[in-house]
């Protein structure tokens, strides 16, 4: 009779936390908490979710364009995009509804933090003559929209295998109540605003 072996498990090694997260928890909340007069940590503006979307008006038809932008959707945010279909027909457009339209990625926690960090480190610094994002673009309840003219701002895209430069859209999910909160938020956040 064969001995069983006992396989010995090796422990999983407990990611740390992400930069921006730690840094949301140690200087963004005490320093919000004193601006504007916060009781509890709870009032305390945060990220709830980071959306990426990018339209595939030109290439609704040609398939493998679309499955390559869906790719470097993928490579960019670290989670796969899902497609968003038109709700209605335009004739003008040559658009019928069902058709695949555009690609989104909802990014929520870990992911989320990761891709703020990068978008704000790496990404925005690379656009050309960047002088600042601006700051009017909240909506009135605290979130706020960015465009993208390029993906090749993004370190995993390589310029060799770009089909076409396509632009993407990029909005901040916010608990904050005010546009002036979540501005001071994202601003302490490494946010680059124009002065």
């Amino acid at each position: 009779m064969a001995k069983k072996v006992e396989k010995k498990e090796t422990p999983a090694v407990p990611l740390s936390p992400s930069r921006v997260k730690v840094l949301y928890e140690t200087e963004v909340v005490p320093y919000l908490m004193k601006k504007f007069g916060y009781k509890s940590i709870m009032q305390v503006p945060k990220l709830v979710k980071i959306v990426v979307n990018t339209g595939l008006g030109d290439i609704k038809d040609n398939q493998k364009s679309m499955q390559t932008v869906e790719k470097e959707l993928a490579q960019i945010t670290g989670q796969k995009a899902v497609y968003r279909k038109a709700t209605k027909s335009v004739a003008n457009f040559k658009l019928r509804e069902g058709m695949n339209i555009g690609l989104k990625v909802t990014l929520r926690g870990r992911r989320m933090y990761d891709f703020y960090d990068k978008l704000v480190s790496i990404a925005l610094p690379r656009v050309r003559d960047f002088r600042g994002v601006s700051d009017k673009a909240f909506d009135g309840r605290g979130n706020y929209a960015l465009g993208l003219k390029e993906q090749l701002i993004f370190p995993e895209i390589t310029y060799d295998q770009v089909e076409k430069i396509r632009g993407m859209d990029v909005a901040i999910v916010t608990t904050a109540q005010t546009d002036e909160e979540a501005r001071e938020l994202l601003k302490a956040l490494g946010m680059p605003f124009k002065k």
